[in-house]
């Protein structure tokens, strides 16, 4: 995982302007979870790796996580992940608007309403969206 790390960073520095994402980043940095020894060098890796770019620009690291508020204070801390982004649950007619999306190449039978389906999809979010079989 830390040679991962590395290689990420490494090509991230040779096709600058580049974006690093890491997914899930609350599952390996999270102050709540058990800590491992794998997770302590991934970790201590990463911060290694976002501690030395800061003579590089044009780097940008972002990590999605289902559980920001878990995050341990060293990733939050300024230079590292210090800004927040919270994209949070579609409401009425943004999961309207999803649903067209998903929908654009389908032929609809004419008694679907998506409006209708958007209205009782309350908490749904663009993935569960695709999930839903339409007839």
């Amino acid at each position: 995982a830390e040679s991962a790390l590395r290689q990420a960073f490494r090509e991230a520095e040779w096709n600058r302007p580049a974006i690093i994402f890491i997914d899930e980043i609350d599952s390996i940095g999270s102050c709540y979870t058990t800590n491992s020894e794998v997770q302590g060098r991934c970790v201590s890796q990463l911060l290694t790796l976002m501690d030395g770019m800061k003579t590089y620009r044009q780097i940008a690291v972002i990590g999605g996580a289902t559980h920001p508020d878990t995050i341990e204070g060293t990733l939050r801390s300024p230079g590292r992940f210090d800004r927040e982004v919270d994209i949070g649950v579609p409401d009425d007619s943004g999961r309207l608007e999803i649903l067209h999306i998903h929908t654009k190449q389908l032929k609809l039978a004419h008694d679907v309403d998506l409006t209708c389906i958007a209205a009782n999809t309350h908490g749904f979010v663009g993935a569960d969206l695709a999930q839903l079989y339409i007839s």
